[in-house]
């Protein structure tokens, strides 16, 4: 008998899609270093970047979303979908896996389709607490669905339902630089009460022109920053800096290092998706939640809600940035005994060994 595992994992888009995936795979690579694992994501994504730094080798196909607010920019969706269909099978194929998986993301759908034509097993890792539409679909024909949340039977067959939690990077797993050491590696000072911003691997417009505007009240707090803007926006930040002409801000388009910038942070404001969420509740931090309005089915409003309802997070509607989210931070970091409720709060949500349990089912899955 061959047991020699092989293993198709699809989807992306963005890091909480891709972060989580690289992490599946290295859990495998761990426990089953013979394995074979090829990722399939979509030509254009951050995946055809991230994926091979991770060490992996990636198929993209040509798949794009529907845009549900101009029905014109969908006249090549069907010629898109088609292809990337018949490119999927030629890949399954190929490849000949043991076990597909999706992890949510345009390539997962024409992937697990064809996986499902084709006989080939299939798991489904659904990291939300709202189930987008393609994974209530893909999920009928698969063997197991893991999920982050509680109470996701509204969405799939309980009886395929595995409560493992979203896998996240390994090195935050076990931060082990001290809250001072790592607000000096960002040249901030090391007894200062730290705010970290983060939206999103892609960044976020609207958060970070809120920080841009109410920057100068933020350190007038007596606060220092560490500022995640995303590519599209980091000229602008700095120049926001420079304007200020401070020291206690660190600006940067992407961290690579969240181990450190969590070590450092006392509180942080993000996005709502679900890698952020599963990040802060491992490394269990205070949290402002500003969950992006026009994520599919608002998944994101609903990751924060199911925070925010254990007094776990504090929420601030995107449309609400300009009038709250600063008096929010300020209100936030002057109040020790709210910081220390909402990171113990948070701490409650943590999976740590989501990745080890994910792959414990791939293996019962596939009997490998």
């Amino acid at each position: 008998m061959n047991n020699e595992l092989r293993v198709i994992i699809s989807g992306g888009g963005t890091g909480g899609h891709i972060f989580p995936a690289v992490a599946i795979a290295n859990e495998i690579k761990a426990q089953k270093p013979n394995s074979k694992i090829l990722f399939v994501g979509a030509l254009g994504k951050m995946e055809m970047e991230k994926v091979p730094k991770a060490g992996y080798e990636i198929v993209g196909l040509p798949i794009a979303g529907f845009n549900r607010s101009n029905m014109l920019a969908n006249v090549s969706f069907p010629y898109k979908l088609i292809k990337s269909l018949i490119l999927a099978i030629k890949v399954l194929r190929n490849f000949k896996p043991d076990i597909a998986i999706g992890v949510g993301g345009f390539a997962s759908g024409p992937t697990l389709r064809m996986a499902n034509l084709l006989g080939i097993k299939t798991l489904i890792q659904e990291q939300n607490s709202y189930a987008g539409v393609t994974n209530k679909i893909l999920s009928k024909k698969a063997e197991k669905v893991c999920v982050a949340y509680p109470n996701m039977e509204k969405f799939f067959d309980k009886d395929k339902i595995v409560f493992t939690g979203n896998p996240v990077r390994g090195d935050l797993a076990k931060i082990e630089i001290s809250s001072a050491e790592a607000k000096k590696s960002f040249g901030l000072e090391p007894d200062r009460k730290t705010l970290l911003i983060i939206g999103g691997s892609l960044g976020a417009l609207s958060i970070n022109k809120g920080i841009s505007n109410g920057l100068k009240d933020i350190l007038n707090a007596d606060l220092q920053v560490i500022w995640q803007t995303g590519k599209t926006y980091i000229d602008q930040a700095r120049e926001t800096v420079a304007n200020l002409q401070t020291s206690r801000v660190y600006v940067s388009d992407f961290i690579y290092e969240m181990d450190k910038a969590y070590a450092a942070a006392d509180l942080v404001v993000s996005r709502a998706g679900a890698l952020s969420v599963s990040e802060l509740s491992l490394v269990g931090k205070a949290a402002i939640l500003v969950p992006y309005p026009f994520a599919a089915e608002d998944h994101q409003t609903q990751n924060a809600l199911s925070l925010t309802s254990k007094d776990a997070a504090i929420l601030v509607k995107d449309a609400e940035i300009a009038d709250h989210l600063v008096d929010s931070i300020v209100e936030l970091a002057e109040n020790a005994t709210k910081l220390r409720v909402l990171s113990e709060n948070i701490l409650k949500f943590a999976k740590p060994h989501a990745a080890k349990e994910i792959v414990e089912e791939i293996f019962k899955v596939t009997q490998k």
